[in-house]
C-alpha cells in the first residue's frame, strides 16, 4: 500500500520546511534510509528520510517552496500504483503548493475525511535517525482543551526525551498511541478539533486503510471510549495525577518526573512554578543537585534459590537510543566495508603548546579540541574523507560538521561541532563544553546532534591505547583516539621517554581509498605534531 510521505518536525520551534532539493525525482526506486529531500527549517538545513521501500510516485511541494508541518510533501508505493485518493483535500494555505505540483492531477475525495476544523497530529521527526517515538506520557486527556504551544505529549526518541507540540487549538478529541507504546514516524498519535466533534468514523477508516498508523491500535472499546468527551479517561491516558513520593503528593509534568528519575532528584525538595505548583521541566532543569536530594534506585531481580545460592538477573526494557544505536551501527559494520588505517603521533609539542594556550584562552583547551580542530584543517585538505555514501551517488560535503561521540547511561549521542575548520581552538573548546553539558542533561536539540560529516571517538581519558570505532553513518570515516602514553625511544647515543598517541582512523573503502585515509592521517599527523601551523 502507498505511504503517504508528510513534512517532520525537524525541530521544537518548527512550523514549516523550505524543500530545499529533491535527491529523488517521480518513478525513481528508494529504499527506507535514502535522504528524499533536504529541508530547511528555522533551525538548520536537515534530510527528510521516507522510511520506505518501493517507488517515488508523487512530490507534493517543488523545490524552492515550503511545507507546512504534516503537509504531504510526497508519496511511495508500489510502481504505478493508484494513489490520489490518499491525497488530503488541501487546506486554504496548501492550495498553490498542491495544485502547481500535481498540475492536471485533481486528488480523489477520501472515502472518509476528517471532520471540518479537526487536525491530526502526527508523530514528528525528533531525530534524524528516529523511525519510531515512545509516549512517555500524556500531559492531556480527551475532552480537555488544548493551545497551539501546549505540550500534548513526552516522547522518547533514540537521542532524548522530548516534547510533541500539536500547534493547534481546540478540544484533544482522540488519542491514538496509549503511554508506554511506541508510534512509528507519521503516525496518527492524537486529533485536535471542536469540543464535541466526533472522528470516530475517519479513526476507524485509518485503522481499516491505513493500519501503519500507529503501532499499536486501541481496542475497539477504549476508542469508542475516547471518541466521547464525557466519558471518563482510562488511566494509561491520565498523566495528571499527583505523584506520591515519600508520603508527600508532589504534583509535576510527566517529563520532569522523568528527567527527575534520571537525575536521581528527588521531587518533594524542588519547588514547582506551574498552575497549582505543579513540578515542570523548566524547574528540573534548574535545580542544584545536593547529596540530600539523591534518590537511590534498586534493580528488581528475578531470584530463583539453588542449593543455599541465588541465580538471579535484571531484564531492563531497551531504550528508543540503544534501539537505533543497534540498528544504525548493525547496518554500518555488515553494510559498509570498513578498513583501518593506524598511526603513531608524538604529542611532545602538543602537551607543550596546549599549556601555552591555556594561559591566554578565555576556556580551557582539550586535547580533544586539539584534535577536532587539527582534523577538521586536514579534511579540508582532504575533502574524499569528508563525504557521504548515498547509494547511487557521492556526495562531497563543502561544510565541515565534526561529530564528538559522548558516552551516556542510555547509549552513545554525538554532538555536532559546527564548521570547525573556521573556529579558533578557543571557540571549539567553548562550543564542545556548552553541547557536552547539554547532552548530558539531555537538552540537546536535533540541530545540535546531526549533519555531522566526519566523528571523532575518544577513549584516551579512559586508558584505552588503541582501539577501532564503526563508521557512523552517514560519515564515511571516523577516528578513533587512544590516550596519551610514555614510550622511550632511541634519541642520539642513548635513550628518551617521549609522549605518543595512538589514531585509527576507519574507512567506508566505498568511498575512501586506502591511500586517500593515509594521506589524511599524514596531515593530521603534522598539525598535531606542530600545533602552532594550525594558528597560522
Amino acid at each position: 500500500m502507498a505511504e503517504v510521505i508528510r513534512m517532520p518536525l525537524l525541530s521544537d520551534t518548527m512550523t514549516e520546511g523550505k524543500i530545499i532539493a529533491w535527491n529523488k525525482k517521480v518513478g525513481d526506486n528508494v529504499k527506507a534510509d535514502d535522504v528524499l529531500a533536504d529541508v530547511e527549517t528555522d533551525k538548520a538545513t536537515m534530510e527528510v528520510n521516507g522510511y520506505v521501500d518501493g517507488t517515488l510516485l508523487y512530490i507534493g511541494v517543488p523545490a524552492g517552496e515550503a511545507a507546512k508541518v504534516n503537509q504531504v510533501i510526497a508519496i511511495i508505493g508500489k510502481a504505478g500504483e493508484e494513489y490520489k485518493h490518499l491525497l488530503d483535500s488541501p487546506k486554504k494555505e496548501e492550495k498553490a503548493t498542491v495544485a502547481e505540483a500535481a498540475k492536471t492531477e485533481i486528488p480523489k475525495p477520501q472515502t472518509v475525511s476528517l471532520p471540518a476544523g479537526a487536525k491530526e497530529i502526527r508523530m514528528p521527526l525528533l531525530s534524524d535517525t528516529m523511525t519510531e517515538g515512545k509516549i512517555i506520557a500524556w500531559n492531556k486527556k480527551v475532552g480537555d482543551t488544548v493551545k497551539a504551544d501546549d505540550a500534548l505529549a513526552d516522547v522518547e526518541t533514540d537521542k532524548a526525551t522530548m516534547e510533541v507540540v500539536g500547534y493547534e487549538d481546540g478540544t484533544l478529541l482522540y488519542i491514538g498511541v496509549e503511554a508506554g507504546s511506541a508510534a512509528k514516524i507519521n503516525g496518527i498519535i492524537a486529533i485536535v478539533g471542536k469540543a464535541g466533534t466526533d472522528v470516530s468514523a475517519y479513526v476507524a477508516a485509518e485503522k481499516a486503510g491505513q493500519s501503519s498508523a500507529t503501532t499499536q491500535p486501541l481496542a475497539e472499546d477504549s476508542s469508542k471510549a475516547e471518541f466521547s468527551n464525557n466519558t471518563e479517561p482510562s488511566a494509561s491516558t491520565t498523566n495528571n495525577q499527583p505523584l506520591t513520593n515519600t508520603d508527600t503528593r508532589v504534583k509535576a509534568s510527566p517529563l520532569a518526573k522523568k528527567l527527575a528519575a534520571d537525575k536521581g532528584i528527588d521531587l518533594a525538595q524542588v519547588n514547582g512554578s506551574g498552575d497549582g505548583g505543579r513540578i515542570t521541566k523548566k524547574d528540573i532543569d534548574g535545580f542544584v543537585l545536593s547529596e540530600a536530594t539523591v534518590v537511590t534506585k534498586t534493580p528488581t531481580a528475578i531470584a530463583n534459590p539453588i542449593g543455599g545460592f541465588t541465580e538471579s538477573h535484571t531484564d531492563t526494557p531497551l531504550t528508543q537510543m540503544r534501539k537505533v544505536i543497534a540498528r544504525r551501527l548493525g547496518e554500518s559494520k555488515f553494510s559498509a566495508p570498513h578498513f583501518y588505517l593506524t598511526m603513531e603521533i608524538n604529542m611532545d609539542n602538543a602537551i607543550t603548546s596546549r599549556v601555552s594556550m591555556n594561559e591566554v584562552s578565555p576556556v580551557k583547551i582539550s586535547f580533544n579540541d586539539m584534535i577536532i580542530k587539527a582534523s577538521a584543517m586536514a579534511l579540508r585538505k582532504h575533502p574524499d574523507v569528508n563525504s557521504s555514501w548515498m547509494g547511487d551517488f557521492l556526495r562531497h560535503n563543502h561544510h565541515i560538521h565534526i561529530g564528538s561521540a559522548v558516552a551516556m547511561p542510555e547509549g552513545l549521542i554525538v554532538p555536532v561541532i559546527r564548521f570547525a575548520d573556521s573556529k579558533s581552538l578557543s571557540e571549539i573548546a567553548a562550543d564542545a563544553n556548552q553541547l557536552y553539558a547539554k547532552a548530558k542533561d539531555k537538552k540537546l536539540q536535533p540541530n545540535e546532534f546531526s549533519g555531522n560529516t566526519f566523528t571523532i571517538s575518544n577513549l584516551g581519558m579512559m586508558g584505552i591505547e588503541e582501539f577501532t570505532a564503526i563508521i557512523n553513518p552517514p560519515d564515511s570515516a571516523i577516528l578513533a583516539v587512544g590516550a596519551i602514553s610514555e614510550k622511550v625511544v632511541k634519541k642520539g647515543d642513548g635513550f628518551a621517554v617521549t609522549n605518543v598517541m595512538k589514531l585509527t582512523l576507519s574507512c567506508d573503502h566505498r568511498s575512501v581509498d586506502g591511500a586517500v585515509g593515509a594521506a589524511f592521517l599524514q596531515t593530521l599527523k603534522k598539525y598535531l605534531e606542530n600545533p602552532v601551523t594550525m594558528l597560522v
